[in-house]
């Protein structure tokens, strides 16, 4: 994808930056922080049957729009920038990419179009104690020739898990080991033998649970065992997804950095004009284009070899720069970003956890070494 957006996708943009300013200011963000279900019904509904929010990823004949990876980098950046507390990532980047890849098409038809009409849905990878957003650290298991298997064990910090009504739950086979061995089942919530918990998370606008299972029916996504290389290929089309959020962030922050730097006087004179505030406002605008570029070459490579390593390359970078965006952004704001009024804090706290999901800036700098180490 170019860098510079087409006409259409940059009226796109400007559609979805106008409905969000309307619908979800600051007062809003923070009153939804404080609710059980951590969004606004009527909103998440606007978003799917007024502008099809929910189905821009998937095929049309699939209920969705039959756009692709720029147009939902699109929508997540929009929707990272107005800090909107809303299940979309959980949703329909990650359930929504692992059922494209890992589901039969029976399997597609029937929860797809759900999806992209408002239904939500998520996916249960971590375990307790691992803290790994990858397969590899998977320990429940489940047979491989189990089609309506039973689920027993516990799934961390599950997006969304407790009002989520669509429950995917990746499992593994008894005695495999890293990306092999992998199912992906299907669950319908409320569920008998499944118990979620509400987590207090640092960023409140991200809901998170705990899953506990104890023989919870359900169905296996696909052929059993045999999900690993789907579940890879949707992971990393996640990864960019929330890297595009964690810019959509960053361009905020940096806006509004500059803009309390040209309006904040001091000793008579805009504190935009001492140089430690240009430097830091340039570090942040650096870091910024960093981001956006790596973000675009992975793009680029969506669908070839490259794609696991540029994928990688943009959340390790994003990780890093977004936190340092809203570090540099309280300290900018001088004593008044550290207070509860603005807004500093909140996209300090959504880049915390942002740096967190899907792998931290380590994880993936591990996995370019050994991907790297691998093509010598």
């Amino acid at each position: 994808m170019a860098f510079i957006l087409s006409e259409e996708q940059a009226e796109f943009r400007d559609t979805l930056r106008r409905f969000f300013s309307e619908t979800t200011p600051s007062d809003d963000v923070r009153r939804l922080m404080d609710t059980a279900e951590g969004y606004d019904a009527s909103v998440w509904s606007t978003m799917a049957e007024e502008l099809g929010l929910q189905g821009v990823p998937f095929d049309e004949r699939h209920g969705g729009q039959g756009f692709g990876l720029d147009e939902l980098c699109i929508v997540a950046g929009e929707l990272g920038r107005a800090l909107v507390p809303c299940p979309y990532f959980a949703s329909v980047v990650l359930a929504g990419g692992v059922l494209k890849h890992v589901a039969s098409e029976a399997q597609r038809e029937a929860l797809l179009p759900r999806i992209a009409s408002g239904a939500v849905a998520t996916l249960a990878l971590v375990e307790p104690g691992q803290g790994r957003w990858d397969a590899t650290s998977i320990r429940m298991e489940t047979p491989p020739e189990a089609d309506d298997g039973r689920l027993t064990g516990i799934k961390d910090v599950v997006l969304d898990g407790t009002t989520a009504e669509i429950i995917l739950v990746v499992t593994r086979s008894p005695g495999s080991r890293g990306w092999e061995g992998l199912s992906v089942h299907w669950l319908e919530a409320p569920i008998e033998g499944m118990q979620p918990k509400a987590l207090q998370p640092m960023d409140a606008t991200r809901k998170l649970a705990r899953l506990h299972f104890n023989g919870a029916r359900s169905q296996v996504l696909g052929q059993p065992g045999e999900a690993g290389p789907a579940l890879q290929v949707a992971l990393d089309e996640a990864l960019v997804a929330l890297c595009a959020e964690m810019v959509g962030g960053m361009e905020f922050v940096h806006e509004s950095a500059v803009d309390y730097a040209r309006s904040r006087h001091q000793f008579g004179r805009p504190i935009g004009s001492f140089q430690a505030i240009k430097h830091k406002c340039a570090d942040v605008q650096i870091d910024l284009e960093g981001a956006r570029a790596a973000i675009c070459a992975a793009r680029d490579a969506a669908g070839s070899d490259e794609f696991p390593l540029l994928a990688s390359i943009a959340k390790a970078h994003c990780s890093d720069a977004y936190y340092r965006a809203t570090q540099e952004n309280v300290q900018i704001h001088g004593g008044v970003g550290f207070t509860w009024e603005y807004d500093a804090h909140l996209y300090l706290r959504r880049a915390k956890s942002s740096q967190q999901l899907l792998g931290d800036a380590d994880q993936h700098r591990e996995r370019i070494a050994r991907t790297l180490e691998a093509h010598a």
